[in-house]
């Protein structure tokens, strides 16, 4: 009987160290997330299931292109594409992006823009300054983020700024539906 028992409580003990590393793999580290809509096509399909890793921004910085999940609200996080990082001059001009005046290749919309008919625009033109919160540069620990899907995105135009402390992290692995696991790369 003292052996049952014993044997009952390893399987106890194992089960409460295999829940707790998962709670701790999954909020500290990484998380899944589902995408919700099209903003993010042609880069990402509305049901996406992607793996979000937390913890790339608590050694790193955001850099230009990942794809990041924010908190949008207190109860919605978005995914979107950082474009523009702190210190710089974002605008779009006759469908090209700048950055502190220089053109930036989007090679990831390349195909989209192809496809475009003549007189027809991806990304209307804007500038940091037509933004929410009037600024000339993007400010310390804030990120400006854009869809890909341009045309139907809510994003940095109608939000502004994200700061960086809203940042989930960032995402790279598509793991369903298995006719689209990948890693994305820019």
């Amino acid at each position: 009987m003292a052996k049952k028992k014993s044997e009952w409580m390893d399987w106890i003990k194992a089960l409460i160290i295999a829940g707790l590393l998962a709670f701790i793999v999954r909020t500290f580290l990484f998380a899944p997330i589902v995408v919700d809509g099209p903003s993010m096509l042609p880069s990402l399909e509305d049901g996406d299931h992607m793996i979000v890793n937390k913890f790339s921004y608590v050694l790193g910085e955001p850099e230009r292109f990942d794809i990041v999940v924010f908190h949008a609200t207190a109860n919605k996080d978005y995914i979107k594409r950082v474009i523009g990082l702190p210190g710089e001059h974002v605008a779009v001009e006759n469908d090209a992006l700048y950055i502190d005046g220089q053109k930036v290749d989007e090679g990831f919309l390349k195909l989209e823009k192809s496809m475009l008919e003549a007189n027809q625009v991806y990304t209307y033109n804007f500038s940091l300054e037509d933004l929410p919160g009037d600024y000339s540069e993007i400010p310390a620990n804030h990120v400006l983020v854009l869809g890909d899907n341009r045309g139907n995105s809510t994003d940095s135009r109608l939000l502004g700024l994200i700061p960086i402390d809203q940042l989930v992290g960032n995402t790279k692995l598509i793991y369903w539906p298995l006719d689209r696991i990948r890693i994305l790369n820019d």
